[in-house]
Formats: structure tokens, sequence, C-alpha cells
């Protein structure tokens, strides 16, 4: 007899009746701690269910809570209880009830044997763990937490706020060095007796009571005091993800489990029928001298988290939904915004779409409804047009949209009339292509016959609008390749913007063009921007328009302004 199993239960009960039968059943002697949380109807139903092994016993029962020091009393218990009664035991083996072994328990046996004075333990000091997750790695030893993290949060957050304002601090007992790890370690019969006899053990529990998650940091820091054979390494695979929650082993991962090699994983899905027949039934013994290697299946785990926090650029799934920027990328694919252009230039769509071949929107964000390309209500992967369910979560449509049609450039048109929330999304992301003409959302208002009173009212409200956007637009933080023209400056020369457009667009760059949109009749538009600011609203983004008194239409001058300071 060489190894001792101290399973620590809470549930599901009947598993744990399988692999403490399987542990029994290969001669492994075996103290049950069971949660007093447990109903009395089930632990009585669980003890009986083991009753016929005679070197099964089951210890004093504390009620275990996940970060306190419940947990290392239960297992200290059940140690107790399995180095008294079973003095043949050299090594102790701390599994829970959600546990499962992997491999033969004879293996077990004879790898311990080969290592009669080696104690399997992760034990790193502080400022070695990569891996601590929530904030605390010194402080963990440094503050006291005498409120339950779970049951107690907003005390537990508040007290250790105060701690830190205060500057408070705790003194380690002397001598000791304070190391984290995994709980589920293998100790040598020697080394847990001293832990447990020590004549300071209770100083050393006073101090571990008040340390937050004890049972990851107290046989971690005293195995260093009574043992100089430490092999910092845990023989149980368990493995954390990002958010240092354990992940939870199915049957699609039997083939992982087994390239492991490790003697036992945890932590096991209850209803994984598959996992545990094949490795508490399987009659056939393979001889496996390998030693324990969780690396081995690193790189399967490294990458599940990729794809739970970064995944494909421009899908946004599930587990990465409430984190924006964990989508690896805001959208999918190029894509190209124009303001002002349909304002400017008589059928602009049409052209665009002829000259690029790029599917081309109206404003996707206007007001009364999304303007899909060909007035459609409905656009691809089910898109609705629906003004109330986009303006729920605008990033969504836009985000969907582009996922949607990968592999077609698409293109749609926006201005200070639109829902401007998607403005900073847009500004971040590199993918978008933005064309402005600064100052073109006058023209609409010029051919209107509004009340100019009114006119003066809207104008006011609008340029209000696309300066917010263009200070957006102009900011260093700003990842979209963002191009500015003023309406003068577009009109002067309309075929340079538009060649320079269409080439950053795509397949058919190159080409220079031989036609262009006919930019709509603003004749008289100078006066009407001269009237504007007569009634004392100053249209600064359009640019340079002279008004004329003759008659003739207007051209832009094509000199600057004199500053007169």
């Amino acid at each position: 007899m060489s190894v001792g199993i101290v399973m620590l239960v809470h549930e599901p009960l009947t598993r744990a009746v399988e692999v403490a039968r399987h542990w029994a059943e290969a001669g492994c002697p075996i103290v049950i701690h069971v949660d007093s949380q447990v109903r009395p109807k089930a632990h009585k139903w669980f003890v009986g269910a083991l009753s016929e092994f005679d070197d099964i016993r089951f210890c004093a029962r504390h009620r275990c809570e996940w970060g306190t020091w419940s947990l290392v009393a239960a297992s200290q218990t059940a140690s107790q209880m399995m180095l008294h009664e079973f003095p043949d035991v050299r090594h102790v083996y701390l599994a829970s009830g959600s546990c499962l072994p992997l491999r033969p328990v004879e293996e077990l046996r004879a790898y311990l044997a080969e290592n009669p004075r080696t104690n399997f333990i992760e034990s790193v000091t502080t400022k070695d763990v990569p891996w601590t997750i929530g904030g605390l790695d010194n402080e963990r030893f440094t503050f006291s937490f005498p409120f339950s993290w779970k049951r107690q949060r907003f005390l537990f957050d508040r007290y250790v706020a105060l701690q830190r304002l205060l500057g408070a601090t705790r003194r380690l007992p002397d001598g000791l060095v304070p190391h984290l790890g995994s709980q589920w370690w293998c100790l040598t019969r020697q080394t847990l007796s001293a832990i447990l006899d020590d004549p300071n053990r209770a100083m050393y529990e006073r101090y571990f009571r008040k340390v937050w998650i004890p049972d990851e940091s107290y046989y971690q820091s005293l195995v260093r005091l009574y043992s100089d054979k430490v092999e910092s390494r845990s023989l149980t695979l368990s493995k954390f993800d990002f958010q240092g929650k354990p992940h939870i082993f199915y049957d699609d991962h039997l083939q992982l489990l087994r390239r492991s090699d490790c003697f036992v994983a945890r932590k096991i899905w209850p209803h994984a029928d598959r996992l545990y027949e094949s490795f508490l039934n399987d009659p056939t013994t393979t001889k496996n001298r390998a030693e324990p290697s969780p690396g081995k299946i690193d790189r399967v785990f490294a990458k599940a988290v990729d794809k739970r926090t970064r995944g494909r650029a421009g899908l946004v799934m599930q587990s990465r939904f409430p984190n924006w920027d964990w989508e690896n990328g805001r959208t999918a694919a190029p894509y190209s915004v124009f303001a002002g252009f349909s304002d400017l230039l008589d059928d602009f769509d049409q052209w665009l779409a002829h000259s690029t071949g790029a599917r081309v929107h109206g404003h996707l964000f206007h007001p009364k409804r999304a303007e899909f390309s060909g007035g459609q209500h409905v656009f691809a992967g089910g898109l609705p047009d629906s003004a109330h369910l986009r303006d729920y979560n605008p990033q969504a449509l836009l985000t969907n949209l582009i996922w949607n049609t990968r592999g077609e450039r698409q293109c749609f048109q926006f201005g200070p009339l639109d829902n401007q929330a998607i403005a900073p999304f847009l500004a971040a992301d590199p993918n978008v292509q933005i064309s402005v003409i600064s100052g073109a959302w006058a023209v609409p208002l010029f051919h209107s016959n509004r009340n100019f009173g009114e006119i003066r009212t809207v104008a006011a409200q609008l340029q209000k609008i696309e300066t917010e956007f263009l200070e957006i637009l102009r900011s260093p933080q700003t990842k979209a390749r963002a191009r500015i023209w003023s309406m003068a400056e577009f009109i002067e020369q309309p075929m340079e913007p538009l060649q320079t457009v269409i080439e950053e667009i795509g397949p058919r760059s190159g080409v220079r063009l031989t036609e262009a949109p006919r930019i709509v009749n603003l004749e008289g538009f100078g006066q009407f921007l001269q009237n504007l600011k007569n009634q004392g609203m100053h249209p600064h983004l359009m640019g340079d328009f002279p008004v004329t008194l003759d008659g003739e239409p207007e051209k832009p001058s094509g000199h600057r302004p004199y500053l007169v300071r």
C-alpha cells in the first residue's frame, strides 16, 4: 500500500461514488470529506453506497465555501484521519468528487514508488506567478480577508479598498515565504505529518485564515519549510480560462485527456458518460511509463482562449459580445462611406455602382429606415430595414452587414441627418474608407421651398452635427482612412477626388475616369449662403463661395482669402 486518496466531495454524489469505487477496488484507502451543506438524506445515501468497502472512511464535516479557510480545514481533517488509520500509506493524494482518474492506479502507485521522497505540489512565489487573476497577488498575503468574496462581495471590495487607503499590512510569520499553486497535491507522509503536527501550526493557521484563497497557498507555502524535495507541479490536470475559472471537460475531450498522460483530471462534467465509461470501466490496461505532461495540450487551450477572446475579424459571438474590442477587428472586410456625395451629385449611387462593381446603399442610418441597395426591406442575413431595431444597436447592423457580405465591397451614404451614434465606431475601424464633402447637406436645403427662417435653424443644427463628425475623423485616435473636401474644393476639381475614391475601392483601379456624375444646379447657391450669413448664421463648412451678381453660374474663386488680424 503506497498511496491514499483524500476526497473532498460536494456534488455530484453519484459520480463521486463511481470514482471512490474505482480507487477502492484498486486497493487505495480513501478518506472522504462531505461538505456539510449536503442534505442529510443525500449524505446518508452516499455513505450507504460505499459501505461495502472496509478501507473507505468518512471524516468530520465542514461547511465549505470557495476562497475561504474551510477548504483547508476539510483537507486537514481528512488527512489526519488518513495518517492515523492507514499507517502503510506513503503518499497522500488530494482529489475532489469531480476528479477522474485517467491512468490505471497501478501506474500511479509505481510512479510514486520510484519517487518515494518527492512531494508533487505546485509551489511558486508570487513574483513568479503570471496567472493570478483579480488584481490580488502580494496583497492576498499582506491584507486581511474576513469577508466572503462570493456571499459578501460588497464588504469584501470595500474592506480591500480601505486597507489600500490606510496602507495596512500584515506581518508574515517568521521564516515563511508565501507561495502559490494548484490546490491539488500529492504529498509524502513525512511532509504532511510535519505540517499537521508542527508546534507552530496554530500560528500558521491564524495567519492563513485571513489570506485570500488559502487552499492555494497554505500547503504550497508550508511544504517549503519541511521538504527539500519538491516537484513544483501537480499530477492532476486542471486548466483555467482567462477569467480564472476552471475548464470543464466533456465527452469530446476524450483524446485530449489521453494525450496529457496525467494521472487525474479535474473538472469533469457530471453527464460526460463517455469519459467515465472510458476511464473507469475499460478493462484494458495499457503500459504507459510517460511523465505526466499537461503541456502537451497547452497549445489547444491557448487556441481556445484566443478564439474566445479574439476570434475572427468582425465576428462577435456569444463569448465576446459584452466586451467590445474583443472581436479582433471591428468589421470583417473593407467598406466605404460617402458623406455629401449624393447631395451634390446627381445619380451618384448608380454611377458608383457602375464604376466600381460595389454594392451601393443609400443612408443606412436614416431616421426613417435603413436604405438598403435596391430599396430592399430585408437584406443579406435577414437584416431588416427597421430604424427602431437598427438604433437599438447600430454597430451590430453594420458589423453583421459586412460579415454577411464578405467578398463584395459595401458602400453607403452618411450625413448629419443620420443617426450619429455610429460615428465613433466608424472612426475607430481601420477597414473603412470615409470620403466627405463638407457642407454638401446645404444643397437639399437650398433646393427646398421651406421658410427661410426654418432653413436657417436647420442649417445651423446640421452644421453643428457635421462639425462634430469632422472633429472625430480628425482626431489622432482615428483609425479610419478619411478624406475631407469642402464643397468649394470639390467643385473646383471634381475629377481628382472621384478618381481617388474609385482607386481606393478596388478591382478596377488604375483606369482613368472618362465620365463623372453631373453636379446639381448650384445657380444662386452663393447668394443662399450669403443670406444665411445675413440672418446671423455662418456657413463655414462649404468653403469659399462668391456671390455672383451678373446672373452667371457661380464658380468658387481659386485663391484663398487673406486673414486680417
